[in-house]
């Protein structure tokens, strides 16, 4: 089960797909549903495919679907059986894909889906069929050549064109060898999995928002726990803190008063592979400081609260963060997915009505949505500009309905 319960359309765009931390491979299928030949299978030690259109980053795959070869027909996504949550992430960071994996009973490797053409466009679909033998028998069966290590020489032999899926052990005898180059050296500072986005992405500041101070990005990086101090680029007022953190593990984000004691949270989640933003308050006189629990890689981002996203249409994510609305009343249809573990998890929306605010601290909140667990809901939203904080525990996707 999962958030695709059917067959669902993507964006023909460059979409990141990853699994946590779990290695995962990509095999580009023709017509006849198999590879033309071994360079069709994109994996850690062959980790881009002749077209470009496919890349294997660290554990998380890249595929620009709108660069796929007319020849290609499907690409479908196998890995170690696992269990966790599959996600396509699109360029704006929308999860346009959201699939819970339940591990196959006595499986040790699993397709998990599959992105396949129709009508012009991709769509995707869940698939999760399990193969005992492993790797070597699911990748058989699409056409892959699979052949038997030769018998071990003495002193060191180097496993050049041997498939290591992270988080297994080293091949033994009969499992799979893909016949192709030397795999290139390991890359020092390997690119982070799934969502996790680059300390340098780029950004726009959303146009007639006025709230809040305008400054250049205070960036910082690191791997587990931190306390993180703003330098005097950061004016007072509200700003908007992103937070990305890899894999799986507690992450928690807490503002430190005068004191230096926790002042509430800005984030408090077990989401994997999280990638989530929230409205802080800096205070007058002093930097602000945050307290980070994470037990993983992560990256904090400050930014002016205008670089938020802007809700308008339709806006689908994949846990907490602060939107920009700047358009009427309106009724706004929640769709909320719930924890990808077992259905549940928070999710709630609070509006802060800044209309003639140009600094200062936020106002007054309204509450507009307190639930727990998967909900379709509408609720009503003021007329902007608001700054809504969306808190949820899993994927969502948020439509507006303006009022005359």
């Amino acid at each position: 089960m999962g958030h695709i319960k059917e067959s669902s359309w993507v964006p023909s765009v460059t979409l990141r797909v990853g699994i946590g931390n779990v290695g995962i491979a990509a095999l580009l299928l023709g017509a006849d549903g198999r590879v033309r030949g071994d360079a069709d299978m994109v994996f850690e030690g062959q980790p881009v495919h002749p077209s470009g259109a496919v890349r294997h980053e660290n554990t998380s795959l890249v595929l620009a679907l709108h660069e796929v070869e007319a020849e290609v027909e499907r690409i479908v996504i196998a890995g170690p059986a696992t269990t966790g949550s599959l996600a396509a992430m699109a360029p704006d960071r929308a999860v346009v894909v959201a699939w819970l994996i339940a591990h196959p009973d006595d499986a040790n490797a699993v397709v998990f889906g599959e992105f396949f053409r129709e009508s012009g466009g991709w769509k995707f679909t869940g698939i999760g069929k399990g193969y005992a033998s492993g790797l070597a028998e699911l990748v058989a069966e699409f056409g892959v050549e699979v052949a038997e290590e030769e018998p071990a020489a003495a002193g060191p032999v180097p496993l050049t064109g041997v498939v290591k899926m992270p988080g297994q052990a080293p091949p033994a005898d009969g499992d799979l060898v893909v016949e192709s180059a030397s795999a290139p050296d390991p890359d020092p500072d390997p690119a982070p999995a799934g969502p996790f986005p680059p300390a340098d992405r780029p950004y726009e500041l959303v146009e007639g928002w006025e709230f809040g101070p305008v400054f250049e990005p205070f960036v910082a990086e690191g791997f587990g726990n931190d306390v993180i101090a703003l330098d005097d680029r950061v004016g007072t007022g509200p700003v908007l803190v992103e937070l990305a953190h890899e894999g799986y593990g507690y992450l928690g984000l807490f503002p430190l008063d005068r004191r230096n004691k926790d002042d509430g949270f800005l984030f408090n989640a077990l989401l994997p592979g999280f990638l989530g933003s929230a409205a802080a308050q800096t205070p007058k006189g002093r930097p602000l400081r945050m307290r980070l629990d994470a037990e993983n890689r992560w990256i904090l981002r400050v930014k002016p609260l205008a670089a938020a996203r802007r809700l308008e249409g339709t806006l689908s994510g994949y846990g907490p963060e602060a939107l920009i609305y700047l358009g009427n009343g309106a009724d706004l249809r929640v769709e909320f997915e719930g924890d990808p573990k077992d259905g549940r998890g928070y999710v709630g929306i609070q509006s802060y009505g800044v209309g003639g605010r140009t600094g200062g601290r936020l106002p007054d909140m309204d509450l507009l949505l307190n639930e727990i667990g998967a909900l379709r809901q509408t609720v009503p939203v003021p007329q902007g500009p608001q700054l809504l904080s969306l808190k949820a525990e899993g994927p969502w996707t948020l439509t507006v309905n303006e009022l005359d």
